[in-house]
């Protein structure tokens, strides 16, 4: 009895709900094992469905990777462009973003590890490197205006936005794991040494109040 019920309850869902399924266990399965880890067996098994299901839905393993990751990509981006749209004092967006990527990791952990893995040959867009490429660009015309302010050569603006989103995409990875100390002290030590450098390090950073 209780066999049919599980297959009543599979039979009642929608196309939109089957898919919103397999994409919801996928996702789970390439966080953890990888894409090369992962099978259409395991995905099907873990969904409780057959696997011309899942063939009928994406096509096959890089299809379902291709929406997982599409789907991660535009939460990312979603939350990066938001911290730096609002604007203000350089100091304060360069928070904002830091905050903003260490605040999708920590709600987001299975997407992130998948973003962070090695993706398929496939798979040449949309990748995490690629998106950070994209966060660069944009940091990069920030980082020009303040250098021409300051009387510095602006062509080196676009150096200073790959350390910048560099360093705080690598200590997202790291935290990832660690997560000690908490996302806002993390978030405070990488704004000191990216606005006062090795040189001029605060003792105690704290995030601007705003």
């Amino acid at each position: 009895m209780a066999t049919d019920s599980k297959r009543s309850t599979r039979s009642r869902m929608t196309g939109t709900q089957r898919r919103a399924q397999l994409v919801d266990v996928a996702r789970r399965l390439f966080a953890e094992k990888g894409f090369d880890g992962t099978s259409i067996e395991e995905i099907a098994a873990r969904a409780e469905v057959s696997k011309p299901v899942v063939y009928e839905h994406f096509g096959g393993k890089e299809g379902i990777y291709a929406v997982v990751v599409d789907r991660e990509i535009q939460a990312l981006t979603g939350a990066l462009s938001g911290a730096l749209e609002v604007g203000g004092h350089p100091k304060v967006l360069v928070e904002r973003t830091t905050l903003a990527l260490l605040g999708y990791i920590e709600t987001n952990e299975d997407g992130f590890r998948i973003l962070v893995r090695d993706s398929p040959v496939a798979q040449a867009t949309g990748t995490f490197s690629s998106l950070i490429g994209d966060v660069a660009t944009q940091v990069e015309h920030l980082l020009a205006y303040q250098f021409k302010k300051q009387g510095q050569d602006p062509k080196t603006a676009p150096i200073y936005a790959q350390m910048l989103v560099g360093m705080v995409a690598l200590t997202g990875q790291w935290w990832l794991d660690a997560r000690s100390p908490s996302k806002n002290v993390v978030a405070a030590h990488l704004v000191n040494l990216a606005w006062n450098g090795l040189s001029a390090l605060e003792r105690r950073p704290t995030l601007t109040r705003t």
